[in-house]
């Protein structure tokens, strides 16, 4: 199964909105006949290619895969049709499919008479599908907000302006995480006063090859030279004009959007927070003090605690991340 999940997370494995999925075909002595993963969609899955690896190999093979076999019937057939047929003898899965559309496929397989075994290393298959799950799961992309202040909180200078607040390794990892997500979104604001290109670049500068759908939200017009709007090779930034949170969400979805990153400014921050639909917290504290300048986040009605899951040194920064803590119950 490790095995499995090593191939899931390859960097051609990247296939929003389709899940990452690895498979691993294991022949009667032990053996790894065949490998694959899946790679865009509509495109054969993990375990058909794994299966076209093994050839005839793959009769009487235990199929280990990090996601059920699905059911669904789209451009691509079945996998678990497709595993019956290729006469395997063994099915271990990972995480469960948790759509209405696909899931089921290990009943499927049951009743065809393989031996099925689900739950194997599920929560690490599950984390490399977070974003995915939980728009199956909620209904709605998976939502980061990302802040980098200085020790006395502030996210920019008194003027206001553009101030480099972490260093070149905090920045070369907020590069690499752009890539990793669906989109990057910010405010009209700060699209103006910042007038940032969001591109996902190495410490080198250089644009990587994955590049987020680049947003500005707010409905005020914009100047069309912002560097959101230029085409880096990955297409030009959107607007859209909305400010309601929910919205904003239904709108990316509707553009296949499974993760977005928020990165300001205070006021679209605060709104997503006030909403309770910030599922991730990801904060960069730089040693130095600015003494004056704008926060994080616009004013909030209420204090919202944060539960801490990680803190990191990254360079000569601090990196905290962690998830809005629940309400208390009365």
């Amino acid at each position: 199964m490790r095995e499995a999940l090593a191939l899931a997370v390859l960097p051609d494995a990247r296939c929003s909105p389709n899940p990452r999925v690895g498979c691993v075909l294991v022949g009667p002595g032990g053996e790894i006949v065949g490998r694959g993963h899946h790679v865009g969609a509509g495109l054969p899955h993990a375990e058909v290619n794994a299966i076209a690896a093994a050839g005839d190999l793959a009769r009487g093979a235990t199929a280990v895969v990090t996601l059920e076999p699905c059911l669904h019937i789209g451009r691509t057939g079945p996998c678990s049709q497709a595993l019956i047929e290729a006469g395997v003898s063994q099915v271990i899965y990972a995480q469960a499919d948790p759509t209405d559309l696909a899931g089921g496929g290990a009943s499927v397989l049951a009743r065809a008479g393989i031996a099925v075994i689900g739950g194997v290393l599920a929560d690490e298959a599950a984390l490399i599908n977070r974003a995915w799950t939980h728009v199956q799961v909620t209904g709605r992309p998976f939502v980061s907000i990302k802040t980098a202040m200085s020790l006395d909180g502030r996210v920019a200078g008194a003027g206001g302006g553009p101030t480099a607040i972490a260093g070149a390794a905090a920045r070369a990892w907020v590069g690499q995480f752009r890539s990793e997500v669906d989109a990057v979104l910010i405010g009209a604001n700060t699209a103006i006063i910042d007038n940032p290109a969001l591109t996902a670049r190495d410490s080198s500068g250089v644009l990587l090859p994955n590049q987020p759908l680049r947003v500005v939200v707010g409905g005020r017009n914009l100047p069309t030279d912002l560097k959101i709007f230029a085409d880096t090779g990955a297409g030009p930034g959107i607007q859209i004009r909305e400010h309601d949170p929910y919205r904003i969400l239904e709108v990316l979805l509707s553009k296949q959007v499974h993760q977005v990153l928020i990165e300001g400014g205070p006021s679209i921050i605060a709104a997503f927070v006030e909403s309770g639909l910030v599922d991730e917290i990801i904060s960069f504290v730089a040693p130095q003090f600015l003494g004056a300048g704008p926060v994080a986040l616009a004013p909030l009605p209420s204090p919202q605690a944060v539960t801490v899951t990680a803190v990191e040194v990254i360079g000569n920064d601090v990196l905290i991340r962690g998830a809005l803590s629940p309400a208390p119950s009365d």
